[in-house]
């Protein structure tokens, strides 16, 4: 009895942990959903007008169409990427036990978030490129339709690609990334977040710019995506997965095409 209480004794801060970060993660993602939701409102209630052009694009309308992607991925990529936060958060405690400096999870955290900044500013800028050759319609906000069926295409063919499987290995292997890509420091931890970060864009991109053939409005492709995220990242059998929605996505854009 005596060594149960001392094995529950020495568990009761892991657990703490735990459930403090899975809040807070739970938190941010919960934040990000209704902050699209509120943006996405308005067009909503618009759905019924008649189309008109787009206005010219300011600096400010920039500003807020990056604000808008940067925002959104948090709700889309956080609950994947939970694994890796975790054992980040893990490895990080022992040190803090054994008397090592530590690194708050949230600098990990803000690392990757930035490098899905970067893919933000990214969209925005392709937003603006296709408003800017009448490529995206002001009434859906998604692809001409050939436009649409091709990106639907890539993303399919994609998802069958060496690269593609390499960058899943890593997301799907967050063991492995911390042996390989560990670094001390409040700056070694942001550089692990980037780099996962870009790990996860090199897995997730073009599924992400399905959301320009969908209609980036959509809340419901939002939703979807973000689920076949966690399903290829999390499921033993994500490869398969990942290969089977690449055959799906390509067979849908040849039914666009027709």
């Amino acid at each position: 009895m005596v060594g149960l209480s001392r094995t529950r004794a020495a568990l009761e801060p892991v657990r703490r942990e735990q459930i403090i970060v899975l809040a807070a993660l739970a938190a941010l993602t919960a934040l990000s959903w209704i902050y699209v939701y509120l943006q996405m409102a308005p067009m909503a209630g618009m759905a019924g007008m008649a189309p008109a052009a787009f206005a010219p694009w300011r600096a400010v309308d920039f500003a807020l169409n990056v604000a808008f992607w940067w925002a959104m991925m948090p709700g889309m990529m956080l609950p994947s990427a939970a694994p890796m936060i975790m054992i980040f958060a893990t490895v990080n405690r022992r040190k803090n036990e054994r008397g090592q400096p530590w690194v708050p999870t949230a600098v990990f955290t803000a690392g990757y978030l930035v490098a899905w900044g970067g893919f933000a500013v990214v969209a925005s800028l392709a937003d603006w490129a296709l408003e800017q050759a009448a490529l995206i319609s002001p009434a859906s906000q998604s692809l001409a339709p050939f436009l649409a069926a091709a990106v639907v295409a890539a993303a399919g063919l994609y998802q069958l690609s060496p690269l593609k499987t390499a960058c899943l290995a890593h997301c799907r292997s967050p063991f492995d990334f911390v042996l390989n890509h560990w670094r001390d420091g409040r700056f070694g931890a942001l550089q692990m977040g980037l780099a996962h970060g870009f790990y996860c864009l090199g897995c997730c991109w073009l599924l992400m710019a399905l959301l320009f053939a969908a209609g980036i409005m959509s809340l419901l492709w939002m939703a979807l995506i973000a689920i076949f995220v966690l399903l290829e990242k999390l499921l033993p059998a994500g490869l398969w997965v990942a290969r089977i929605g690449g055959l799906a996505l390509f067979g849908l854009a040849l039914w666009l095409l027709a």
